[in-house]
């Protein structure tokens, strides 16, 4: 009788937990799929193979321009994982971008060698400063390895170190938005001092080679596209693992109550510290991809404006849908490089009516109104 009543319990109770959803739909799959042969297999061949004269010619601006929104849809991705499921709105974002980016920039710099302008191993800004040696930050500048390493370490550990005292101090909302953006502006006026070592407001430029390999030929720039693009997707699946797992269901606890959160015996400021760093981590290597695409760095990447966009591609796409931000990435840099040709003095005035547009009309953004319209065609 007992075994009978313990057996029922046990199998009441896994009715209770939430079954583990798969990684992809098979039609996420089947989409997937396709988007790797588009960014790995079609778009080499329509830039590289076909005759610029041919109508499916993709060209090498087109190639630029959705490799850097690659790029910016990495950090949307990121955006996503700390506001949506977590509840956290960062205004600061774009200084963990600029970092990798800085950090990728030193070792382009390191590449150039005594083919700049003063014939000089140290970097002409350096020169131009009279300065006779490289700083000690500029150390491991040289070795392709490390600097790999630093895209990461460096925006990871200052996200961190703010994270910790942050998050411990129980700061959060509007205060911990406030506190963000106050931070990249402090990077920004950082870095526009020459000397730091960063190259002032003007920062790194005059790219040349990467792995001693010319930047500026198609068949790198077409790497760099194809890396880009098969990093946003993976880390698009490592953030639906994520979301998916137990860690990700404890974050959007946390965003939904965090106060029963912790009276459920988990506590809050680790699981934010984590997803913090990560997604900081996340800036970090899209902006070391987008430095070499773009071919410079400077301080303004830091400015208070960049990280606002970020939110913006988020909120655009809709929260909470991994897939939304990408999306949003997309169609705001492509509407901006449209706009700041065709009409560059109302750009701004757009960026803005969009962003009250979606926050009044689509709370849930582009991809929330696909499904609601999905949803009101099923139950017709």
């Amino acid at each position: 009788m007992s075994l009978t009543i313990t057996s029922t319990l046990s199998a009441q109770r896994r009715e209770l937990l939430p079954t583990k959803s798969p990684l992809l739909t098979r039609t996420g799959w089947s989409a997937f799929i396709v988007a790797v042969i588009l960014v790995c297999a079609v778009a080499p061949v329509l830039n590289l193979l076909l005759p610029k004269e041919s109508l499916f010619h993709l060209s090498d601006y087109a190639v630029g321009l959705v490799g850097k929104i690659m790029c910016y849809a990495i950090c949307a991705l990121a955006m996503d994982l700390i506001w949506g499921y977590t509840g956290i709105l960062s205004l600061g974002h774009g200084v963990f971008f600029a970092l990798g980016g800085y950090a990728m920039g030193m070792y382009l710099m390191r590449q150039i060698g005594t083919d700049g302008n003063y014939k000089s191993k140290v970097p002409d800004f350096m020169v131009f400063l009279d300065w006779k040696e490289l700083p000690w930050h500029w150390a491991l500048s040289d070795s392709f390895v490390a600097t790999l390493f630093l895209v990461v370490a460096v925006p990871g550990l200052v996200a961190f170190v703010f994270g910790y005292f942050a998050f411990r101090s129980r700061i959060k909302g509007v205060y911990f938005s406030i506190i963000t953006q106050a931070m990249t502006f402090a990077a920004m006026l950082l870095f526009f001092r020459n000397e730091t070592g960063f190259g002032g407001n003007n920062g790194f430029t005059d790219f040349k080679r990467i792995l001693n390999i010319p930047i500026a030929t198609p068949s790198m720039r077409m790497t760099l596209f194809v890396m880009s693009g098969v990093t946003l997707l993976g880390f698009y699946l490592f953030a639906r693992w994520l979301v998916n797992s137990k860690f990700g269901r404890v974050l959007q606890a946390v965003r939904d109550a965090e106060t029963r959160v912790m009276f459920s015996g988990y506590s809050p400021v680790g699981y934010k510290l984590t997803i913090w760093t990560i997604s900081a981590m996340m800036c970090g290597v899209a902006g070391a991809l987008y430095v070499p695409q773009v071919g410079i760095i400077n301080p303004s990447e830091m400015s208070p404006g960049n990280s606002i966009e970020i939110a913006i591609w988020a909120a655009v796409g809709g929260r909470a849908t991994l897939i939304g931000p990408i999306v949003g990435a997309f169609i705001v840099n492509g509407a901006k490089s449209w706009l700041t040709v065709a009409y560059p003095e109302y750009w701004l005035y757009f960026l803005g009516a969009l962003f009250i547009g979606v926050t009044l009309f689509l709370p849930q953004g582009i991809v929330g109104l696909v499904k609601k319209l999905k949803g009101a065609q099923h139950d017709a």
